[in-house]
């Protein structure tokens, strides 16, 4: 049954899973189309999803109501001892930075008063990057800037580059999962971006997030002929790329990295240049990724080969021990 919203009040906040999931078409609507003109992806799959959870009543979250209007949501999800902040997107007409705040507050609120969480991560492309938010047991967070690129790829400088490490590259093969995983716990020990993002801290951890890069459709459509793997002389694992389809015209970097005995030889260069060629082979016109703005290493290697910001937006990860 659809919650009843009160016209008299301004800012209404009501429980997602008491919303019928067609009350909140005219947001989806709005918010697949934000996505194509802001990031060139299609978010309509992801929309879907999301849709066939709300309408089933099954999805933690908080929906705004102005006027007795719909004017936005927040979804979130349990992942073990972890909650994660999955989507939130305001009516552009209606949005402030204090209903965002209003939302995330409240969603907030009922995680911290869950049991057996220890810790939340939130990663919202669609919410501005604001330092010092103020929200619920900052005292317990680190909030980190990140910048979403994109390069044209035929404007893009994509040629090859000075590598410094004989190594053998090849697309990317399930068989390789269990290695790439321990790859990727190596690279990110001590690394930014494993405060954001806890899968990165072990090798379980990173073989939960390659099934979830490479299964689901969060990140786009996995391409295997985009993703590359790095060999090194005696045949070890040192470097992968790995990119996805977000619409028939744009790609997306999902994740790179190389071990730390290959950093700054060329080989993170040489796996996104042959990913990149890959994705305009399969005629998109654009790519794009995500980057912590502190790692000013990538940020300036995604630069020289033509990535641009074309948004800023914050990860935040609350330790709650």
């Amino acid at each position: 049954m659809a919650a009843r919203l009160s016209p008299a009040t301004p800012d209404e906040i009501v429980d997602l899973r008491l919303v019928a999931a067609a009350d909140l078409d005219p947001l989806f609507d709005e918010e697949v189309t934000a996505w194509r003109e802001e990031f060139e992806w299609d978010f309509a799959k992801s929309a879907q999803l999301a849709r066939r959870f709300i309408g089933a009543h099954a999805l933690s979250g908080r929906m705004l109501a102005v006027d007795g209007r719909i004017a936005g949501y927040l979804y979130f999800v349990f992942e073990d001892h972890k909650a994660l902040l999955g989507d939130l997107y305001i009516l552009r007409a209606l949005r402030t930075q204090e209903r965002e705040d209003l939302l995330l507050r409240s969603a907030l609120d009922e995680i911290l008063a869950t049991p057996g969480v220890t810790r939340i991560e939130a990663q919202l492309l669609m919410l501005p990057h604001v330092p010092n938010r103020a929200l619920p047991r900052m005292d317990a967070a680190c909030q980190h800037c990140r910048n979403f690129m994109r390069a044209d790829l035929e404007a893009a400088d994509l040629g090859e580059g000075a590598v410094r490490r004989t190594c053998k590259l090849s697309t990317w093969s399930d068989r390789f999962i269990d290695a790439a995983a321990g790859l990727i716990a190596e690279a990110y020990e001590g690394h930014v971006d494993g405060s954001i993002n806890d899968q990165y801290r072990s090798p379980d951890g990173a073989q939960r997030f390659l099934h979830n890069i490479v299964a689901y459709p969060g990140c786009g459509t996995f391409s295997q002929t985009a993703s590359y793997l790095a060999f090194d002389a005696r045949g070890s694992l040192c470097g992968l790329s790995l990119a996805s389809l977000v619409s028939p015209e744009s790609g997306h970097i999902t994740q790179i990295c190389v071990s730390p005995g290959v950093r700054g030889t060329g080989v993170g260069h040489a796996l996104l240049r042959q990913s990149l060629l890959a994705l305009r082979e399969l005629d998109c016109a654009s790519a794009g990724l995500t980057v912590t703005t502190s790692n000013a290493g990538a940020v300036s290697l995604y630069e020289r080969v033509g990535f641009r910001t074309v948004r800023q937006f914050s990860a935040y990860a609350w330790d709650l021990l």
